[in-house]
Formats: structure tokens, C-alpha cells, sequence
């Protein structure tokens, strides 16, 4: 007798769950049609280009709704944040490492024309500006939303890890919350400027309407730029895609992110090893801030694309030095042993210093030794080093013999 009740009350419950359930999954699918409806429409003037250049975005958005635009291309490349800003409580500094291993090859926020002198605000900060802030005062914030949802590896470095070529201890995982504002780090790490990550360039109009330019660099990724309106974070339209094509002499490298013309390098190159050899090195040491300055190109791809290309250049002067009997083998291996050591060390550190620090770094290196060679060559040096004196004019014999034998 008490079974019956018990089941009935039980069977309504179930159908007022079910009821309630239906209702809110009504309500749900409501919000969604409401949101589609929103959302703003968007065409684009062109759909391909040539190295770069200029898209016109026009579209229509709900009167009242500012809209901004989210642009990314398909490549993927690795960035990373090394955290050694000193806690504003502890004082302590976390030594931690952040590595995204697909963010976007090129990432941009295009915001409201009005929006420039907040835009020109923070690029007066310099290098201590701030993306998450910027993004938060123009409103980018609200359709900040391809970086976020790439996957981020954290690591608490040390120098003893470093020296024992590791990253360091793997951390916990990181919540959406916190991929989000390591995201805005490391794009800030890898992007630099105000200007490569923000463009105030949509100009809209009472009635929703809105018009926007989005400039593709030349030597920007290949392949597809997926391009959004929104008003809000549910509020988005339906992606548009421009293609941007590159062609022979222009290369993508898609470890830095970056198209460029393979005639530069390789005149570079070749200038500068020449002269690089001749003062006993492979002319890597200033390849790199050369390449540095030419292409925007993540300090640890240059370190590592170079470091390669000294062999070529160092082997033909091995053969050449030892042919004339320069060559001290002795002194040669114990420095190459060192060399060995301080080059399995040297690529994590490229990971924990950013490009600032590292061009601050190599400038002095660059100063010390451009002072220290040029005291080398002064005439009371010369006099005072007979040892030197002497392998020069035995140099300059041998030069001679040379030129008469090819003669």
C-alpha cells in the first residue's frame, strides 16, 4: 500500500524533471537563435592575395552593438612567456616557463576607430605595455577567443635544469582562466608591438553598418585567414577566409611565422662570412643581429637557424687554415670541448630571455669585442706584440708566394 504512493511521487518528480529539463534546453536553443540572429554579417572586397596587402571588411551588426574583428592565419608556430616578474606580495620571483606549441602564425584585433588614442596610450608605454589591459580597454576582451583555446605547457625552470638542457619541472594543468592570460603573454612575447596585435581600423555607423581594413604585411604566413565579427563572445558571424599566396624567391619558414625573400639571407651570408672567417670566426656572431634587424624573426630561430650555417663556413676555413699551417689543433680541441658544453647549454637559455634582453646582451658582447680588436690594431700594440708581427709578415710572405705561383 505504501509502494504505490512512493511510485507515484516518484514518477512525477520524473515528470517534472523531464519537463524542466525540456524547458531549459528550449530556453537554451532560444538564447542560440537569439545569438545567430545577432550576429553581425560580413563580405570581403578580395579573397586572395599576393604577398600581402590591403582587405576591406563591410558587414552588419545589431544598431548599438560596437563590433570588433578577430583575424588569424592556419600556421601554427611556438611561442613562450618566461614569468620573472616579481610577486607583488611575496616579492618573489616565479622563474616559471609557458609554452604554447600551436598559437596562430599571425593574430590580430581590429576595434573601433574611436579607440586609437587608447591604442596610442599604450604604445607611449613601450615595452612594459600591457596586452591584456589594452585588450580590456578597447573591448577585444570580449572576442579574444582563438588563442584561448590552444594548450599550454608550464614548467618551473632553474638554472640547474637549464644547464642539464631541460625546461624544467612540468606544472599543473592550467584552467581556461589561466590559458586565457598566459595566451595574451605569450603573444605579447612573440608579437612585441601594439601595433602587430591591435588595429583600430572599424569605422561603424548608427545603424550597425560597419566597414574595416585589415593590412596583411608582406612576408606575413601563407595559406588562410580566417576573419570574425562580433559584438559579444556568443554574438559572431560565420568566419570569412582570404587566402594569401607567396611564390619563388619567397620561402615560409614555419618555425618563426614568417615569409621572406631567400636571395637576402644568402647575400648576407655570403658577405659577411667572408669577413667572418678572415677574423677567425664563421660569421655567425654577426649574421645574427644582422638577421635580427632585416626580418622579424624570433631571436631563438635565428640563434638556431645560424648555428648550422657556420659549418659550411668554418669547414672551408679548417681546410684553408690547415693547408697554410695555422692551425693550432691543441689549443683548437680544449676550446671546442668548452664550446660543446656552453652549446648544449645555450638553447635553453634562448627560451628564458627575451628578445630585448638578448639583443641588450649580444650589443655588449658586439662592443667589447669591436673595442678589444681595435686596440689589437692600434700601432703601439703591434710594436710591443713581435710574436704577432712576425705571423703577420709570414702571412703576407705567403700571400705573396701565392698570387706569383697563380701568376
Amino acid at each position: 500500500m505504501i509502494r504505490k504512493p512512493v511510485l507515484a511521487a516518484f514518477a512525477a518528480c520524473l515528470l517534472f524533471g523531464s519537463g524542466f529539463t525540456q524547458a531549459a534546453e528550449k530556453e537554451v536553443a532560444a538564447e542560440a537563435r537569439a545569438a545567430l540572429a545577432a550576429a553581425p554579417s560580413i563580405s570581403l572586397d578580395k579573397t586572395t592575395l599576393d604577398n600581402g596587402g590591403v582587405i576591406t571588411i563591410t558587414g552588419q551588426a545589431a544598431p548599438g552593438k560596437p563590433v570588433v574583428i578577430e583575424v588569424f592565419n592556419e600556421n601554427r608556430v611556438t611561442g613562450s612567456y618566461f614569468d620573472k616578474t616579481p610577486d607583488k606580495e611575496t616579492g618573489k620571483i616565479p622563474y616559471k616557463l609557458y609554452i604554447a606549441n600551436d598559437i596562430p602564425a599571425f593574430y590580430r584585433t581590429l576595434v573601433q576607430a574611436t579607440a586609437q588614442p587608447v591604442l596610442d596610450k599604450f604604445k607611449k608605454d613601450g615595452r612594459g605595455w600591457s596586452y591584456s589591459a589594452a585588450l580590456k580597454e578597447v573591448g577585444g576582451d570580449l572576442v579574444y577567443l582563438e588563442p584561448g583555446k590552444r594548450s599550454i605547457d608550464g614548467f618551473q625552470a632553474s638554472m640547474a635544469s637549464s644547464m642539464a638542457g631541460s625546461r624544467g619541472d612540468p606544472l599543473p594543468a592550467l584552467d581556461k582562466k589561466e590559458v586565457n592570460r598566459r595566451s595574451m603573454q605569450i603573444l605579447k612575447a612573440r608579437y612585441r608591438s601594439v601595433d602587430n596585435l591591435l588595429a583600430a581600423t572599424v569605422e561603424q555607423k548608427d545603424d550597425g553598418t560597419f566597414t574595416a581594413k585589415l593590412k596583411i604585411p608582406a612576408g606575413a604566413p601563407p595559406g588562410k585567414y580566417f576573419i570574425t565579427a562580433a559584438t559579444d563572445k556568443i554574438a559572431q558571424s560565420l568566419p570569412a577566409t582570404v587566402e594569401n599566396n607567396i611564390a619563388f624567391p619567397m620561402r615560409y619558414m614555419s618555425n618563426a611565422g614568417t615569409s621572406l625573400n631567400i636571395f637576402i639571407p644568402f647575400l648576407v651570408a655570403f658577405a659577411l662570412a667572408t669577413f667572418g672567417v678572415l677574423m677567425g670566426a664563421g660569421g655567425g656572431f654577426i649574421i645574427n643581429p644582422v638577421l635580427l634587424m632585416l626580418f622579424p624573426l624570433p631571436h631563438n630561430v635565428v640563434a638556431g637557424t645560424v648555428t648550422p650555417t657556420v659549418l659550411f663556413s668554418q669547414g672551408s676555413g679548417v681546410f684553408n687554415y690547415s693547408k697554410i699551417k695555422f692551425i693550432s689543433w691543441k689549443v683548437g680541441v680544449i676550446m671546442g670541448m668548452a664550446m660543446l658544453a656552453g652549446a648544449f647549454i645555450g638553447p635553453s637559455l634562448t627560451q628564458l630571455i627575451s628578445l630585448d634582453e638578448f639583443k641588450s646582451v649580444f650589443g655588449y658582447i658586439l662592443f667589447f669585442l669591436a673595442a678589444l680588436m681595435f686596440w689589437q690594431t692600434t700601432p703601439g700594440y703591434i710594436a710591443k706584440n713581435k710574436k704577432e708581427q712576425a705571423i703577420l709578415k709570414e702571412f703576407q710572405k705567403r700571400a705573396e708566394e701565392a698570387a706569383k705561383a697563380k701568376a
